[in-house]
């Protein structure tokens, strides 16, 4: 009997995903727990593995589509196997009931989207019963109707990508649905001085469409810019004590397994200032100052599609082999498309190691709804005056960008000058 491949539910809140690309295509065979297709979702881009070995007898759903957790996506099994429902029906017999709603597709905004609600069953309510806290939460933002969008989602259910579609089709129809001014006949010297030059040719280019995962970076930017003010606080730091820690230590955790990097003593260093300083591990709210018990830190990293921040769960509670461990599996599984919803969900603070790409300093933007976000710059050996002599020191630049509402100057440069103390005199 053919076996169905569902839509798996990704994380928590994950609703529905989108099929970014087939690994496998009819008629080839997959092994158990070799990557079948990539899935992609708001957050992150991740690979699917067959449950079971054999034949992709039947793809039911292309790539570009965004169906709902549970939908059946292929049907796996030995060639020749019949297949259930319509797809095995003969033409001209009547349809039995398919295991997943019928796969027609149709474009919204330069995305494919599916299913359609079948005829004769309800189409999209005037206004829909139910949508993500995410589709609300643009509808209030930029004052949408969402009684005028037509829902691709399952059932007809308005996703965030038929509203981001919307906002794009009203952005360009407004200027020409703007009425033109009624105005009398301008002077003949007027209309000879005022004659029309020629418009310019547009310019020549390539029009990259964006993906769920740079529209999703772009929102969640623009809204932190909008959210919190932004304030950024720069220290010089010696990272002496932590060079030689780790030349003497590296080869003693590569043979336990881990690749010692630097980020992982910044990160060991983040959990002592956080520990000392509270507030900065903190949500603002409304009615008060939501501190988090949890040290979450999240790490940002760049992968070939955008930016993702993998988060280190309960970082309070690793040492440093541990840290390195963790780090090394999430930067890994985050370059080969391997993580899951979860593993960027639940951060309360953020790190971001630009300096491994040759930068010195940065202003990084917020990751909402956390406090602040430390940047550290290219370690590099710089000249310095120590107590009144020149010395030659690995030094490194570290930002602090922290929300103005939760934070005043004096607690931020405090919490920057005690991750500045753990690095400096690391044991």
């Amino acid at each position: 009997m053919a076996t169905e491949v569902i839509m798996p539910r990704l994380g928590e809140g994950v609703i529905e995903g989108l099929i970014a690309k087939w690994l496998k295509q009819e008629g080839e065979t997959v092994g158990q727990y070799e990557p079948l297709l990539e899935i992609e979702t708001d957050k992150v881009t991740t690979e699917a593995t067959a449950e079971t070995a054999g034949t992709v007898l039947r793809i039911l759903v292309p790539e570009g589509a965004t169906v709902a957790v549970g939908t059946v996506l292929a049907y796996l099994g030995q060639p020749g196997e019949a297949l259930p429902g319509d797809l095995a029906t003969p033409a001209g017999a009547p349809p039995t009931a398919a295991p997943a709603p019928a796969a027609r597709t149709h474009t919204n905004g330069g995305h494919t989207a599916l299913p359609e609600v079948p005829a004769g069953q309800a189409s999209r309510q005037a206004f829909p019963t139910r949508v993500s806290p995410v589709v609300a939460r643009m509808a209030a933002e930029h004052a949408i109707d969402l009684s005028q969008i037509d829902g691709t989602g399952r059932g007809g259910r308005i996703t965030k990508n038929d509203v981001l579609a919307y906002l794009e089709n009203r952005t360009v129809a407004a200027p020409a649905l703007a009425p033109p001014a009624v105005v009398g006949p301008p002077p003949a010297a007027t209309r000879l001085a005022a004659a029309p030059s020629p418009a310019p040719a547009a310019s020549p280019g390539d029009l990259i469409p964006h993906s769920n995962m740079r529209r999703a970076i772009a929102e969640h930017m623009v809204m932190s810019k909008h959210t919190s003010p932004h304030v950024t606080t720069v220290f010089e730091v010696d990272f002496s004590a932590v060079t030689a820690h780790r030349r003497a230590h590296k080869a003693s955790f590569a043979n336990d397994g881990a690749n010692l990097t630097f980020t992982a003593y910044i990160v060991a260093a983040l959990v002592q200032a956080l520990k000392r300083h509270p507030r900065v591990n903190s949500t603002w709210r409304d009615d008060g100052l939501l501190l988090k018990r949890e040290i979450n830190i999240g790490m940002a990293t760049a992968i070939e599609t955008g930016l993702i921040v993998p988060v280190i769960k309960n970082a309070d509670s690793l040492n440093l082999l541990g840290l390195a461990r963790t780090i090394n599996d999430l930067a890994n599984r985050a370059r080969q498309n391997q993580l899951r919803p979860d593993d960027v969900q639940g951060g309360t603070f953020t790190l971001t190691n630009h300096g491994t790409s040759g930068s010195l300093f940065a202003t990084p933007i917020i990751n909402q709804p956390q406090c602040g976000i430390l940047g550290v710059g290219q370690i590099q050996k710089r000249v310095v005056v120590i107590e009144d002599m020149i010395a030659i020191r690995p030094m490194s630049y570290v930002s602090f960008t922290f929300d103005h509402r939760i934070l005043d100057g004096a607690s931020a440069d405090y919490f920057v000058a005690s991750f500045k103390e753990v690095i400096e005199r690391w044991q």
